[in-house]
């Protein structure tokens, strides 16, 4: 398959790349910087501009994996706009462009906070949309799109609501996991918001790029909710990566941020049915994190 990549010089973006190149792809990304391997086609620019879209997406493309996006939640908080360009109207530019070259296949990367704040009850494909943020809403009405050419020009789009994405190759994330992994190698400390108890659920990234490969194979549209299937609250993670690095890694517990939800549980039994499933634990997941962040510090 010809598969264009969007944000694929990024964190979950390079290992979508290298594992569709392994199964014997031939991948092109777009990004804001360049790919860092060069035998990788790149086209270098920022896709709120149409132009980019139009030389990225090309004719006799297979597919089109969505990972392009502004996913800071107080990036949205305090910067509307912006993230509404590149999350929403960038994605338009982009599905027209598939639209008018007869490209089959788009998956993008969305996220389970689409729903919004249902307490401790399970997050599921069932639920009325209801996003706290304008970065969730964003991701909304992306999927709105997604449904709208998946209906009008027998395109087949399929969205990925992505829990916590973490992992080797994170270094320059502001991610908690990648705090925790930095404040143990320098014996520093984190922030926990609230009383720490908010759970999350983490998806391993090598399990994320499983599920984008997945979602080019399925053959129509859907939604999907891809996470561990494990949630865990933010102190148990601290305890965790603290018995994973044998690090006591500092902490101190600050006021909550706004738009943050008390619990993240996900089912995903529907991507299960469908022939995806998680590999990695979450002390799986951590363990081989820290590995990464050890064997590059070094």
């Amino acid at each position: 398959m010809r598969i264009l990549v969007t944000g694929g010089s990024g964190f979950i973006g390079r290992h979508v790349v290298s594992r569709l190149r392994e199964r014997g792809d031939e991948v092109s990304v777009v990004d804001l910087k360049p790919f860092p391997d060069a035998s990788v086609p790149c086209v270098v620019g920022d896709l709120r501009n149409r132009s980019v879209a139009e030389a990225a997406v090309v004719a006799g493309l297979d597919g089109v994996v969505h990972l392009a996006a502004i996913t800071s939640v107080l990036q949205s908080v305090n910067e509307p706009d912006a993230v509404f360009h590149t999350n929403v109207v960038a994605t338009e530019y982009l599905l027209e462009q598939c639209r008018q070259l007869s490209v089959p296949r788009f998956v993008l990367a969305s996220t389970n906070a689409v729903a919004g704040d249902v307490g401790r009850a399970t997050i599921d494909e069932s639920l009325v949309l209801h996003p706290l943020t304008p970065y969730g809403a964003t991701k909304a009405a992306a999927e709105m799109l997604l449904s709208a050419y998946s209906s009008s020009y027998a395109m087949t789009c399929v969205a990925l609501r992505f829990t916590n994405v973490y992992g080797a190759g994170m270094q320059t994330k502001d991610s908690v996991v990648a705090r925790l992994m930095r404040a143990a190698l320098t014996s520093g400390g984190v922030q926990i918001y609230g009383d720490g108890e908010q759970l999350r659920d983490y998806v391993y990234v090598t399990d994320a790029a499983a599920a984008i490969e997945h979602g080019l194979s399925l053959a129509g549209a859907d939604v999907l909710t891809i996470g561990a299937g494990e949630s865990v609250s933010m102190n148990d993670l601290h305890r965790l990566a603290c018995d994973v690095t044998g690090v006591a890694i500092g902490k101190e517990h600050v006021p909550g941020k706004p738009g943050e939800m008390p619990a993240v549980i996900v089912d995903i039994s529907k991507a299960a049915a469908s022939g995806w499933r998680p590999e990695y634990t979450v002390r799986d997941g951590i363990a081989a994190t820290w590995g990464d962040f050890s064997a590059t510090a070094g």
